[in-house]
């Protein structure tokens, strides 16, 4: 029954999203005030039908209801509680079903917390926003139906994969949509801006803290992948280049440009047609990365789905709202005109070379990803594009990036001077090049990678502490710093979490060492200063899987520090291997170790890493996510601003 009830609300959704949007581009239009206000109504109708139909389905997987097919496929009655939630979200058709809820989740934000916005803004863009989940409604509901029965319900379900069957893997895509569809968001705001006609400092005003809150999400999401990636897949890495963890840092990179791009329209009344086309652009980037995650056109370990049928639908709804969204830009965009002058020595031209380094880098990390389907297609060639041209083609732009942050961030708004700017970054210029310098004398190996990538960090963490300084004036008091607005502490953590995650990166990089052996049990190794000893490998039975555990006991000096217990398992019901790296975490270092096949000989394959400041890696992207929920909590971005003189496009009224 409850099940019925859940499929139910999905049809009824179906229709309150095809009114949301028709009905309030009509009031709109004819200026009526109560079919404007039917988009609220309907947004939030729409999230509360979408939530139970979501409940729904987690109560068909928490109590094993095989009748369901998506249940048989994704689950099992063994399966471990956490599990068994999440497998709600880790297959195609009930992450799609996430995916319209945290869209509809959005729409009634803008609705409950939209009151800054005028009504006519309001109602187009919850149009758009209605739209946008029509079109994934009916994509669920003909063609990927979390709620289609079997004939023949089977005794038990065939499990979740064993690689999602993780903690952090739980919880990554949660965040991940909430960073990808808040997008949606700036897309509709964008949309209804050049159909209104009016681009100013209050739609900026507007746009910022929803681009920020998922941008937000996304940075959270995506360093729980990375984390996931790290001590689930025993490689020893955080980032491999995939075309799934591209997919998301292409509109994470479109997001920062964004931000930045959304203040100078705020500040200046200028760059209005660059921000447009980049809240487009994000948004379109999100939809390719789910298109990418569910085609089958490139091959992931992230993958949820390999339809090329069902990807067909999703690219043709991308080509609809992208494309439409760009024939309108190209209509209105020549038309907006930027007020605001300013000269090459200011913050304005700074921001812009933060705009174009952070688009190239997108788009050199999609020319990347796609570029393997490309050669497939018209040149009928397999090829590879790995590491190699990510970290030659993408590492400089971030260099360049990482050098002009803390100069653009303290240079003055509409005018200013760089030598002067760069003088009171004279301190940070200098503790950055002792820092490089001790790096480069400690290393044994005389590589730049871990010098420049000390330098740059200790650069953006130096430059945004003088840059927060450099706001209270002569005048330094604590109490003073604390009245600083939260923006301003926000980008100064959000700089620094860069720094250190830039850093992080570049040491874990150069320093890492690595030993893979054959060792029998009792058998004694060192790597690095590090000392291990195999005592026994274990049989050990998990609640729906075997597993072969190994106890390493970790020294150094002769003094015990740990004992480490990586694992090999084997889920039973999905026919699966697995491995469960045993990391000892610190401060500073973490030593991986990897349990691999059993030898002829009696003997154990243990792979070993030791990782240099690999927690400094999340610890970073965490520093930023923190910057940006302190922005984000700045009363000054829940403000309305004044309502702007409008752009001189050309209006659309019914007397006309």
């Amino acid at each position: 029954m409850i099940t019925e009830i859940g499929h139910f609300a999905l049809t009824l959704t179906f229709f309150v999203a095809l009114l949301q949007s028709t009905v309030p581009l009509i009031g709109a239009h004819i200026n009526h005030y109560g079919l404007m206000a039917f988009a609220r109504l309907a947004a939030v109708t729409q999230f509360f039908l979408l939530t139970g139909s979501f409940c729904a389905l987690i109560h068909a997987f928490v109590t094993s209801d095989f009748t369901l097919r998506l249940v048989v496929l994704n689950s099992h009655s063994l399966k471990p509680m956490l599990y068994k939630v999440s497998g709600t979200w880790g297959n195609h058709e009930g992450s799609m079903l996430l995916w319209v809820l945290i869209l509809s989740l959005f729409g009634a934000c803008a609705a409950w917390f939209g009151q800054n916005l005028t009504d006519s803004f309001r109602a187009r863009a919850l149009a758009v926003q209605g739209a946008i989940g029509f079109a994934f409604i009916s994509f669920i509901l003909f063609t990927s139906n979390p709620f289609e029965r079997m004939a023949y319900p089977p005794f038990d379900g065939q499990d979740l994969n064993p690689l999602l069957q993780d903690p952090g893997l739980a919880f990554h895509p949660p965040f991940l949509y909430l960073g990808y569809v808040g997008l949606s968001m700036a897309f509709s705001f964008a949309v209804a801006a050049l159909i209104e006609g009016r681009v100013d400092a209050a739609w900026a005003r507007w746009v910022r803290p929803w681009t920020l809150a998922a941008w937000i999400f996304l940075t959270i999401g995506i360093a729980l992948g990375s984390w996931w990636a790290y001590y689930e897949l025993g490689w020893g890495g955080f980032w491999f280049w995939d075309p799934v963890e591209n997919a998301s840092f292409m509109p994470w990179l479109l997001t920062i440009a964004l931000l930045h791009s959304a203040i100078v329209v705020e500040k200046r009344e200028s760059l209005k047609s660059w921000t447009i086309l980049l809240a487009i652009l994000a948004f379109g980037f999100s939809l390719i990365g789910t298109f990418i995650v569910r085609s089958g056109v490139l091959t992931s370990v992230h993958a949820f789905a390999n339809d090329p049928d069902r990807g067909q639908v999703i690219l043709g709804i991308l080509a609809f709202f992208v494309g439409g969204a760009l024939t309108l830009y190209a209509i209105r965009a020549p038309k907006m005109q930027s007020q605001g002058v300013f000269s090459i020595e200011s913050r304005e031209t700074a921001l812009i070379l933060n705009n174009i380094l952070l688009a190239v880098s997108a788009f050199v990390v999609f020319v990347g990803t796609i570029w393997p389907l490309v050669a497939e297609m018209m040149f009928d060639r397999k090829l590879s594009v790995g590491p190699p041209f990510f970290n030659l083609a993408f590492t400089p732009l971030m260099i360049v990036l990482g050098i002009i942050l803390p100069v653009g961030a303290i240079l003055p708004w509409k005018r200013g001077k760089v030598g002067r700017s760069i003088s009171k970054l004279r301190g940070a210029f200098v503790a950055a090049l002792a820092f490089a310098g001790l790096a480069w004398a400690m290393q044994s190996g005389k590589s730049l990678q871990a010098p420049v990538g000390l330098f740059l960090g200790t650069w953006l963490v130096f430059g945004a502490v003088t840059d927060l300084l450099s706001r209270i004036g002569k005048s330094w008091g604590f109490l003073r710093l604390c009245r600083l607005p939260r923006a301003d502490w926000g980008k100064s953590l959000a700089h620094s979490g860069l720094g250190v995650t830039m850093f992080a990166i570049a040491g874990m990089m150069a320093w890492s060492q690595e030993d893979i052996r054959v060792v029998m049990p009792d058998d004694n190794w060192s790597v690095g200063q590090f000392d291990l000893t195999l005592t026994d490998v274990r049989a050990v039975r998990g609640p729906n899987y075997q597993a072969n555990v190994a106890d390493i006991i970790l020294s150094q000096n002769g003094a015990t520090i740990t004992m480490l217990n990586p694992e090999k398992r084997f889920y039973t019901v999905a026919k699966m291997p697995t491995t469960e790296a045993g990391i000892d975490y610190r401060l500073f270092r973490d030593v991986y170790i990897v349990l691999g096949d059993r030898q002829d000989n009696g003997g154990w394959t243990v792979r070993t890493y030791i990782k240099p400041l690999a927690s400094w890696i999340w610890a970073g992207a965490m520093i930023m996510a923190l910057g940006g929920l302190l922005s984000l909590s700045d009363r000054r971005l829940r403000l309305g601003a004044g309502i702007g003189r409008p752009d001189p496009i050309t209006k659309v009224t019914p007397a006309e």
